[in-house]
């Protein structure tokens, strides 16, 4: 028997498996983590991509906003922002600075969540403002998306001097990679806006997938929101299945970002035979907090796993679904009536977290999904067409009962992780 052990809240959840059913555990290849992660972070500062340092650009600058991830995402911020802010005002101690928490379309972050990212002396210090995307006295129009959408953004991100960004890079399930860009759309941006890029048409495109970049609508229309706010200049690294930092690229936000993205891209993809049944997670805490977000971890499972097949989801989901509208959707109609009605939406009439059910629609049209979770309320799991479980062994008994008992099982311990694709026979 092997024993497999997955990312699950801010633990894990281990079982045993047969061997015979086992083809396999496949993990990203990253690198250790860096060796002095601050170091990491300092040498990337030092040698900018495409960019002047960050301290001349803030050299003569009245103001700078730095926008910052939310609460979902497990950005070091504990170790970027306070170098980012000393770099500001190495030349320039008078430099009107503020921290921009980037929401996107996600619940406002707590100020206790603040001081879990940042701790507590940045937190009393420093000017920090939780973006809202529906506030309209925080934003303003800067002008229209190449897919026609109004691009209307967070006003202290326009009118101050200089716009810096820290983030991460990781695959996403439909921008490609995360990190760059995102700072702005969705994470600044008014809710008409992400809405607007996040239409049905574009997350149908087959471009709109983990690992894509070229030709992808989406990320066209997120690096056209970064110029037109002026991003300037970015932070973002690579993390481990710790949330430790592997490599730092900071810069210019286009080569900074496609520099991170051919770094990780290296060793994210993953070739996985067609199985029967896949077992992976969201990562862990923090971006197993709810269904909204365990979302993405189930692509992963989506890309190899055969036609009715069965996704085994492990994720603590202890905030719930993470959505109303996402709820309600998954709730009142099935997978196949969802994806018929979303594809009449057209790109301006996108409703909120038409995306997220879009996805998981489009998933359990062709697969069973368990996910497995002490955490959240299982007969609300079980209205969103998801079955439940409590323990990866109760999971795995109900995934053999349905695909047999020689099903063949891959294992993808971190499915945000990865890119993963079907080996060609």
């Amino acid at each position: 028997m092997a024993t497999i052990r997955i990312p699950y809240g801010r633990t894990h959840l281990t079982a045993a498996l047969d061997e015979k059913n086992l083809l396999g555990i496949f993990h990203s290849t990253l690198p250790s983590q860096a060796e002095n992660e601050s170091a990491e972070v300092s040498r990337a500062l030092d040698t900018p991509i495409g960019s002047r340092k960050l301290e001349e650009l803030a050299r003569t600058a009245g103001s700078a906003v730095v926008i910052s991830s939310d609460h979902t995402r497990p950005v070091p911020s504990r170790i970027l922002m306070p170098q980012i802010l000393e770099r500001l005002r190495r030349n320039n101690p008078a430099i009107d600075v503020t921290i921009l928490i980037a929401t996107g379309f996600h619940r406002l972050t707590t100020k206790e969540e603040l001081i879990n990212k940042f701790g507590e002396e940045i937190v009393a210090r420093e000017k920090i403002v939780v973006h809202d995307s529906s506030d309209s006295s925080q934003l303003i129009s800067i002008g229209t998306l190449p897919s026609g959408g109004a691009l209307i953004v967070n006003k202290r991100a326009v009118e101050t001097d200089l716009l810096v960004a820290e983030g991460f890079i990781e695959p996403h399930f439909f921008a490609g990679f995360s990190g760059g860009r995102k700072s702005v759309l969705p994470g600044i941006a008014s809710r008409e806006t992400v809405l607007a890029n996040h239409c049905s048409e574009f997350i149908m495109s087959p471009y709109a997938r983990t690992g894509i970049l070229e030709g992808n609508p989406i990320h066209r229309d997120m690096v056209y929101a970064a110029r037109a706010a002026k991003l300037a200049f970015i932070v973002n690294v690579v993390i481990d299945s710790d949330k430790k930092i592997i490599a730092a690229f900071a810069g210019h936000f286009e080569a900074a970002h496609k520099t991170g993205t051919e770094f990780l891209g290296k060793y994210a993809r993953i070739e996985v035979p067609e199985v029967d049944i896949v077992i992976t997670s969201n990562g862990g805490y923090p971006l197993d907090q709810n269904v909204y977000q365990a979302v993405k971890g189930m692509t992963a499972g989506e890309a190899v796993c055969r036609k009715n097949g069965v996704i085994i989801l492990c994720a603590s989901c202890c905030d719930g679904h993470g959505g109303e509208s996402f709820h309600k959707h998954l709730r009142d109609a099935s997978p196949e009536r969802i994806l018929a009605e979303a594809a009449k939406v057209p790109r301006d009439k996108t409703e909120p977290d038409q995306w997220e059910y879009q996805i998981l629609a489009r998933i359990l049209a062709k697969h069973t999904v368990i996910l497995v979770t002490t955490d959240c309320d299982h007969r609300m799991l079980r209205e969103m067409k998801l079955e439940a479980a409590s323990t990866l062994e109760e999971a795995l008994a109900r995934a053999f009962q349905l695909c047999g008992g020689e099903a063949r099982v891959a294992v993808i311990p971190d499915g945000v992780s990865v890119i993963a694709a079907k080996r060609k026979s």
